[in-house]
């Protein structure tokens, strides 16, 4: 199986599976010397991790990450950064019934057919446990970015029916993580949180919409034709379990302007180039413009449901398959950091591109 490693100079590779012994990662070509900030990136794993309130599932992990190498005395080595975060609760008994027979909207039927084997315990490596490794790379190309001045915030901004109407830069986003949804507006945060328990109450699942927003981004990021840096984050994003679509910028609503409503114009402001508008998400040609990245990342609702659904076994038998296991009714609110970590490691490995085409 291909496809573990993420990154062309920053790069992580992670591995294991949801209900295996442990995941696990390697970090290369990290910059040596970078003081590390270890109760940051356990409190980055503990917004993404299982268990928090009644609207996420209800798994117990403690998801406490363990440096095997690439750190010494606090500070970073320059060699590769392995690190292991055991499973503690995992209750493998609970996908028996799935043994032999594909869930709808799971890549069971995809694995089967692409590999002939899989672990069907959580969805073995396509299981969203995977992505507490890619926190850690996140919390750690952060703590790298934050030292340049570079912040990456996400938040909910849309839950099924229910979305935020303000802009980002109207938004208060130092309080996303203050309640339980991660939505930086309080009324709509209880109104979102009351929609998901009682989609969870009725044994469905519900999608929406994560906002991303990278200030503090320099002018020169990315390169034209195929390593565009949208296309990067569009790749990075569309990587994460659930996303289904990227915008960024106008995004789609962007096809009902013309040119001249559209078009970003330039002005100088203390000798620094800036535009009146930012339709364009801070990305132009490929490359960063200085101003404020942002987009948006759709999940689907989570596939597995607690009700009846009908499907096939191995054997192409049709077969009656009930939700059975933990799981969350809605994958938002832990999606927020994995959305802030695959951006993090998109910019942060632009950033080194960009040092190393440097003479």
């Amino acid at each position: 199986m291909a496809g573990n490693s993420f990154g062309t100079i920053f790069k992580l590779t992670t591995f294991g599976e949801s209900h295996g012994i442990a995941l696990g990662g390697i970090i290369d070509g990290c910059p040596a010397g970078i003081e590390l900030d270890f109760d940051f990136i356990q409190e980055e794993l503990n917004r993404r991790k299982p268990g928090q309130s009644r609207i996420t599932t209800q798994r117990k992990e403690n998801d406490e990450v363990e440096f095997l190498s690439g750190i010494f005395e606090g500070k970073t080595t320059g060699t590769p950064i392995g690190f292991i975060i055991k499973n503690t609760n995992e209750k493998s008994k609970d996908y028996n019934h799935i043994k032999d027979s594909f869930r709808p909207s799971h890549a069971d039927f995809t694995y089967e057919a692409k590999y002939g084997h899989r672990d069907y315990r959580g969805g073995g490596r396509s299981s969203a446990r995977e992505t507490a490794c890619r926190v850690v790379g996140g919390a750690i190309a952060k703590q790298i970015l934050i030292q340049k001045g570079i912040s990456v915030q996400a938040y909910v901004s849309q839950v099924g029916p229910l979305k935020l109407k303000s802009h980002y830069s109207d938004l208060n986003l130092k309080v996303t993580y203050s309640n339980s949804v991660r939505c930086p507006d309080e009324k709509m945060a209880d109104e979102m949180f009351e929609y998901i328990d009682q989609i969870r109450k009725d044994g469905d699942t519900i999608g929406g919409t994560t906002t991303c927003v990278i200030k503090g981004c320099p002018i020169g990021l990315g390169n034209p034709v195929f390593d565009r840096l949208e296309a990067d984050l569009a790749k990075a994003m569309l990587s994460i379990n659930a996303s289904k679509g990227f915008e960024i910028g106008s995004g789609f609503s962007g096809t009902l302007l013309k040119g001249s409503e559209h078009n970003d114009e330039f002005y100088v402001e203390n000798n620094i180039v800036k535009t009146k508008t930012n339709n364009s998400g801070g990305i132009q040609g490929g490359i960063s413009n200085g101003e404020d990245i942002y987009f948006n990342v759709a999940f689907k609702p989570v596939a597995t449901i607690m009700k009846t659904q009908t499907s096939i076994d191995k054997n192409y038998n049709e077969v009656t398959i009930d939700g059975k296991g933990r799981h969350d009714p809605c994958v938002l609110p832990r999606a927020v950091a994995i959305v802030e970590s695959m951006a993090a490691l998109v910019i942060l490995d632009h950033l080194l591109l960009n040092q190393s085409s440097k003479i």
